[in-house]
């Protein structure tokens, strides 16, 4: 029996007594130091690390530790990724044993491998079993785009305001790359790519006379533009089943059945981009399984392999001889350390009960947000599903004027306080590891509303 084996599923506890723990200022002076270092070479960080250039040296489970001492908790499993606690024994003695035996052949079959396709077969819905495995997610958007052009011939793309997609032309021109001063799909997407709006039940485009949301509008709104703005060879929607960059937001649930129906009207694949919001994040192993649509083609996840660079593209079927026409192997996919990360990610997800814990401390999520909707005036919106969560901030709950000053304030004073996360303009952005219960979700929460309340009171809101 391995280490592993003999832990239980509560094995990160320890570890997370007594977080947060700060012994220095943030950052502290070490990675200061080694930041300034670091940044003479790489260009191009990320905002968070601009924001906070801390440097990280150790997790686990839920916490990160930086070079001064500090440890934090982490409420964003490194943008998605760990999604099963830093360093689970398991995934690691998975990748370690792999790392010591065998280390690529490219895409020929290993027993790891092998074992994966099985497990993979078994848990996605319908008749999803035709699978190619790549490194990262932008390599498996494009290589779906692809099998999407050689299942129906046909070569343009529909997708949704403020979708993210990857960083390649294609995934793209999928997407709508700006923020601020940030544009990087360069002065113009590709030929063939379409954008459409994708209902925002916070700030809907169209609406019902009592005010809601009203999805009908938004499809009949597809359907006129399948016909009007395009040459009739659309091959596939290409959607987030809920929007990660722009904020953690979710549709109403009758959006996707609808969209289903279109796409099979006109004989358009749904293309179902999991890779952010996939593997047990809302709950479910697909996002699309709350609304009991199965889609045509599915990319998925950051989270597959608990950190280790592995992500799948996988089509129906009925369609996986396409994938024979688009060489559709790549260097790395499915390596067997990939494949064995992600096998036991897979595992670790049934045996550890993952998915009903993020439902149930997801709930709690949820109603502790709702309530913070209630008491915070500079709160609009509330949204998410299992543990993707979005707190949307506004000047005006009338007017619905984004608050992204606050927002910045809201990310900066938090992590100071400890907490890991990730900056979204207006909208804060929450995406602990799967693992957390609900003594450390609150915790987390405590720390958010204490910046909230005193931004309010920095703005003059108290």
């Amino acid at each position: 029996m391995t280490k592993s084996e003999k832990l239980s599923k509560d094995w990160w506890k320890e570890n997370a007594s007594g977080v947060p723990r700060l012994v220095t200022g943030i950052p502290g002076p070490k990675s200061k130091v080694m930041h300034a270092n670091t940044a003479k070479y790489i260009k191009g960080l990320s905002s968070q690390v601009k924001l906070f250039p801390v440097c990280f040296e150790e997790g686990s489970g839920i916490t990160l530790t930086d070079v001064d001492g500090n440890k934090f908790l982490d409420f964003s499993s490194g943008i998605y990724v760990a999604s099963l606690g830093h360093c689970h024994p398991k995934v690691s003695e998975a990748v370690a044993y792999w790392a010591k035996r065998l280390m690529n052949v490219h895409d020929f079959s290993t027993p790891v491998k092998e074992k994966l396709m099985e497990k993979m077969a078994s848990v996605l819905p319908g008749k999803l079993n035709a699978i190619q495995l790549y490194s990262d997610g932008t390599t498996a958007v494009e290589a779906a785009i692809r099998a999407a052009r050689a299942i129906t011939g046909k070569h343009e793309f529909i997708s949704g305001y403020r979708d993210f997609h990857g960083k390649s032309q294609a995934a793209v021109s999928c997407a709508q790359m700006y923020r601020s001063e940030t544009l990087s799909y360069g002065p113009t997407r590709a030929p063939g790519f379409y954008m459409v709006p994708r209902p925002d039940p916070y700030r809907p485009l169209w609406t019902k006379p009592d005010g809601s949301i009203d999805t009908d509008a938004y499809i009949r709104f597809y359907e006129q533009f399948l016909v009007e703005a395009t040459v009739g060879n659309v091959a596939a929607f290409v959607l987030e089943p809920a929007q990660g960059w722009a904020g953690s937001i979710f549709p109403p649930d009758d959006f996707f059945p609808k969209l289903k129906k279109l796409c099979e009207k006109y004989k358009i694949l749904l293309y179902d981009d999991e890779v952010l919001a996939g593997m047990g994040r809302t709950g479910e192993w697909l996002t699309l399984n709350h609304w009991n649509v199965i889609p045509d083609i599915v990319t998925f996840v950051k989270s597959f392999g608990n950190g280790f660079p592995v992500t799948a593209m996988v089509v129906s079927e009925e369609n996986g001889t396409a994938l024979e026409k688009i060489s559709a192997s790549s260097s790395y996919g499915g390596n067997p350390m990939a494949g064995a990360a992600a096998r036991a990610s897979m595992e670790v997800i049934e045996e550890e009960n993952i998915l009903e814990n993020v439902r149930t401390v997801g709930s709690y999520f949820m109603k502790r947000m709702k309530k913070m909707k209630e008491e915070h005036p500079i709160i609009g919106d509330v949204k998410g599903k299992g543990f993707l969560l979005g707190i949307e901030l506004v000047k005006d709950k009338k007017s619905k004027e984004p608050f992204d000053e606050a927002g910045k304030l809201v990310y900066q004073k938090a992590f100071r306080r400890g907490l890991a996360w990730i900056p979204a303009g207006h909208i804060l952005r929450m995406s602990p590891p799967l693992i957390m219960d609900e003594k450390f979700a609150a915790l987390g929460m405590d720390i958010i509303e204490d910046a909230v309340s005193e931004v309010e009171n920095e703005f003059g809101y108290r």
